[in-house]
């Protein structure tokens, strides 16, 4: 099993909070009104995202002493979700390293 490092690619899986989070901030800025003439912010747009969706991520935070990390998840959307203090594995909140093909 190899250490997360900096800036790395992972995939991570979302969990049932994870989604709901994101779908809760996705929802917000659809019936905020908030239209193409606001700025200033960035409104959540993109597909509704479900326990258990692989993401990728990169790492950009360390914790040597749990092997846990904080990732920038990429949505399929215009937008990251913050995932924070993550371990490795196969279960939803987890992240695992992509294939070598």
């Amino acid at each position: 099993m190899a250490s997360p490092t900096l800036g790395r690619i992972v995939l991570y899986r979302l969990s049932e909070q994870d989604a709901t989070n994101i779908n809760r901030r996705r929802k917000d800025f659809r019936h905020s009104g908030a239209g193409a003439d606001r700025t200033g912010f960035i409104g959540h747009i993109g597909s509704e995202a479900a326990e258990g969706q692989l993401c990728p991520a990169q790492i950009v935070r360390v914790f040597d002493d749990s092997m846990a990390a904080n990732l920038q998840v990429t949505l399929d959307g215009n937008d990251h979700y913050w995932a924070t203090s993550r371990i490795e594995g196969q279960h939803p909140g987890t992240w695992t390293w992509p294939e070598v093909h």
